[in-house]
């Protein structure tokens, strides 16, 4: 029987996935600055808001749009272009760029638009949601669909505390679980599984370092 993974371990695949997302034009971001490796957030010593008097400096986290020409313009630092970058990338430019600010810069970069995580068979993906009705039949095709690996009766949906059980191996429960998806949503799609070949691939190095040494043994053997 399927279980749906613990909320720690959920939660490290979706990080997973969210870091290898594509920025594309048009995302809105959010970014934390810190110094001295995490040590302080973005404007530790309040220059962005020291010309707003009567007004306690808060730490709030900043949100940012992509331009239609792939560039984010960001405190302190010049417009700096994110598009086809993942978030990854994207945060390692602006540490550096932060550099000349902070010493030991720390940049952390979200994603905020609305999106659906797909994790399971189809592999670990972010899929934008472009508009408010989008079904989940929608999202599993932007995924690659459901492929000969993917038990298309076992699909759960994670919203918040709720999980949804879909089974699209029937027209009939296509059209009766076909759900709209929210911003936010997981869902996944257990892989089948296939004992003997994952059974050969984990251990393909210890059969490959076997076989070296038989044949090995064989040729000193013979040489002799």
């Amino acid at each position: 029987m399927f279980k749906v993974p613990d909320e720690s371990a959920m939660k490290q695949q979706v990080q997973q996935v969210e870091k290898n997302y594509i920025i594309q034009k048009n995302d809105l971001l959010a970014i934390e600055v810190y110094t001295n490796n995490g040590e302080r957030i973005l404007d530790p010593d309040f220059l962005l808001s020291k010309d707003q008097p009567n007004q306690t400096p808060t730490k709030e986290e900043k949100n940012y749009l992509v331009d239609i020409d792939g560039r984010a313009k960001f405190p302190l630092i010049d417009e700096i272009s994110v598009a086809g970058l993942t978030l990854r990338q994207a945060e390692d430019i602006l540490q550096k760029e932060f550099e000349r600010f902070y010493h030991d810069s720390f940049v952390k970069l979200k994603y905020l638009n609305k999106r659906v995580v797909v994790l399971g068979a189809p592999g670990g993906q972010v899929i934008p949601l472009t508009n408010d009705n989008t079904r989940l039949v929608e999202i599993l095709a932007l995924s690659k669909g459901l492929s000969k690996d993917a038990k298309a009766h076992n699909i759960r949906v994670i919203r918040g505390q709720q999980v949804f059980v879909v089974d699209f191996s029937t027209f009939e429960g296509y059209t009766k679980h076909d759900l709209l998806m929210e911003p936010g949503d997981i869902v996944y799609v257990e892989p089948v599984r296939r004992p003997f070949s994952e059974g050969v691939q984990e251990y393909a190095p210890f059969i490959s370092l076997l076989t070296s040494i038989t044949t090995l043994i064989l040729v000193i053997d013979q040489s002799n």
